[in-house]
């Protein structure tokens, strides 16, 4: 069944959420029918359905009071499934610690593959109270910061030159300039002094790229590749360092 949905969403150009959540919600019901089926067409499991039925009324408390959270996790699915704050296959950060791209939402719960190739189960009622970033839901474009301070003693411009340079050479820098952007020399890839800190001058590059996943890569090898520039062109990356200072006292014999 999961195979035919995806085939179905592929097919109609239509979104897979809606599929995956109605997929879920049929299995449960189906699920519920043959088990009343079940109890109803065998006498023997008939008469214990009817003496189940019977007490129901002392479990209904018990079992009200536990599917409180079941409750509220299947409102929440139907929530994010109305509303859309994100979708099967966006890339999305839930609070401060759950990143990754969502693979399915259940009645229950939302799963999601994160970088580690590891799946990340959240109930549905924690993700409506908490903060989404989502990375797909409009434009899939991302711009990543990045940042590196250089010591007082060293060139800004030559700096910014090299960083410029590392970024427009990598492959997986796009250009966002519009028409009118590029006639006015805006450049492919702007860097700002950002701040003038206790020991360095810092100084950020705005790089974009396709995605989230190509933006940290290229972050990363930007690093790695601007250090190295830096390095054979004499500009100072400074770190933190003490000087020590000892005193002779005269006083002493």
């Amino acid at each position: 069944m999961h195979r035919m949905v995806l085939r179905s969403a592929k097919k109609l150009n239509a979104d897979p959420t809606n599929y995956n959540f109605l997929k879920n919600a049929v299995s449960f019901l189906i699920f519920i029918v043959v088990i009343i089926i079940v109890f109803y067409s065998i006498p023997e499991l008939k008469s214990i359905g009817v003496s189940l039925l019977a007490s129901a009324g002392i479990l209904a408390a018990i079992v009200g009071f536990a599917s409180q959270q079941a409750f509220s996790n299947i409102v929440s699915g139907i929530f994010v499934v109305i509303f859309k704050p994100f979708r099967v296959g966006d890339y999305i950060k839930i609070g401060d610690f759950h990143f990754g791209t969502v693979e399915d939402i259940t009645l229950r719960h939302t799963v999601i593959k994160n970088p580690e190739n590891r799946r990340v189960i959240i109930p549905n009622s924690v993700i409506s109270s908490e903060t989404i970033l989502n990375s797909s839901i409009a434009d899939p474009k991302v711009c990543a910061f990045v940042e590196i301070g250089i010591s007082y003693f060293s060139s800004i411009d030559a700096a910014i030159s090299i960083m410029r340079s590392e970024a427009e050479n990598h492959p997986n820098l796009i250009d966002t300039r519009s028409e009118t952007e590029v006639e006015e020399g805006v450049e492919k890839v702007v860097i700002r002094v950002i701040q003038l800190a206790d020991s360095s001058v810092v100084l950020r590059a705005y790089v974009w790229a396709e995605n989230t996943g190509k933006a940290f890569v290229m972050k990363c090898d930007l690093l790695k590749s601007i250090k190295e520039s830096f390095e054979k062109n004499d500009i100072e990356i400074p770190f933190p360092h003490q000087t020590l200072y000892l005193r002779k006292d005269e006083n002493k014999n």
